[in-house]
């Protein structure tokens, strides 16, 4: 089938299940998606660094670009940070984007922060034995969006922003970070499916890669279609 780059694939927490993400990027292919998005967490905690490395090597072979952030339970972040830096040398379409950024085509923006993002300013900082921000950071990590004013954005968070008018309990911070750049689409990990217009954003709530949840969301369309795997995954 003919890829659209307007066209995207989306899961959240994997949690090692690499055969799960090796359908993912098969289920890609199928609908013709152009960019495979995978929020974490990608493992469990504590598991062997290596394992970060099988799960985007599983999301590398649709071999399209993928954006990738890491979830709360990726941690030390450090063993995470030195695998990924490895993988994409190897292999360039995959590209994490945790508090960074990348480019697809048709000039779109990915950019987005994982773990646990906490509002109150003196949230201590932990990448070791969990993934956690203060909000203050996150709002600092992602300034450099300011310079990137004329190009569409996706964002990416295991974090859900505050939801006032459903009265949901989330991150004001981030909720304000969405207001401020506009982004075309927010993909956000954890919870049941949903989607929602939020401001002009459209806003993607992801089930569980592990229990088979992906979302296929059309951007021209403005339309997300949860969806399960055909097959169940095993673990890895």
């Amino acid at each position: 089938m003919r890829k659209s780059m307007s066209k995207i694939i989306a899961a959240s927490g994997p949690s090692g299940s690499v055969e799960a993400v090796r359908q993912l990027a098969r289920e890609a292919c199928d609908v013709g998606a152009g960019v495979i998005a995978l929020l974490g967490s990608l493992t469990p905690k504590n598991k062997d660094p290596r394992e970060y490395a099988e799960v985007l090597k599983a999301l590398s072979e649709a071999q399209l670009p993928a954006f990738y952030i890491p979830g709360p339970e990726d941690a030390p972040f450090s063993a995470f940070l030195r695998e990924a830096a490895n993988f994409e040398v190897v292999y360039p379409n995959v590209r994490g984007v945790h508090g960074t950024f990348g480019i697809a085509p048709g000039h779109v923006v990915w950019s987005g922060m994982g773990g646990t993002i906490e509002d109150h300013p003196d949230t201590i900082r932990d990448e070791v034995g969990a993934l956690r921000y203060p909000g203050w950071e996150v709002e600092y990590q992602l300034k450099f969006l300011q310079e990137l004013k004329d190009y569409q954005k996706v964002f990416m968070f295991t974090t859900f922003p505050e939801h006032k008018g459903r009265h949901e309990k989330g991150s004001a911070v981030l909720a304000e970070i969405i207001k401020t750049y506009n982004p075309r689409l927010v993909l956000v990990g954890g919870g049941e499916p949903r989607h929602e217009i939020v401001g002009k954003s459209l806003l993607v709530a992801l089930g569980c890669l592990a229990k088979g949840d992906f979302t296929v969301v059309d951007l021209r369309k403005g339309e997300a279609t949860p969806r399960t795997l055909r097959q169940p995954a095993k673990a890895a």
